[in-house]
């Protein structure tokens, strides 16, 4: 499937930059806008329940969409990238 290939390739290079750039562990900046919907919203934050995250919401002015914002300590370029993996499931979420 080509949109895996897709994926795999932006993942890879936001590994090589996140290693190239940032000194692990460090605090790591998530932002996400998804369409205003409590399940989606609270599925994104389960997926970083339990690790300490500081999860910020806020919805667009017409609320149709929420921007979430999520900040916590990852340990490695591979940690961040599961968290993006794990959020891309969300149907509507796009990842900024």
């Amino acid at each position: 499937m080509s949109t895996d290939k897709n994926s795999e390739e932006f993942y890879a290079k936001l590994k090589g930059r996140l290693e190239e750039t940032t000194n692990w562990p460090t605090e790591y900046l998530y932002k996400f806008i998804v369409p205003t919907e409590a399940e989606k919203i609270h599925r994104i934050e389960q997926i970083f329940d339990n690790m300490g995250a500081v999860i910020t919401t806020k919805a667009s002015s017409k609320g149709t969409y929420t921007s979430i914002s999520i900040n916590l300590q990852m340990k490695n370029a591979d940690a961040v990238i599961e968290k993006y993996k794990e959020v891309a499931v969300v149907e509507g979420v796009i990842s900024l």
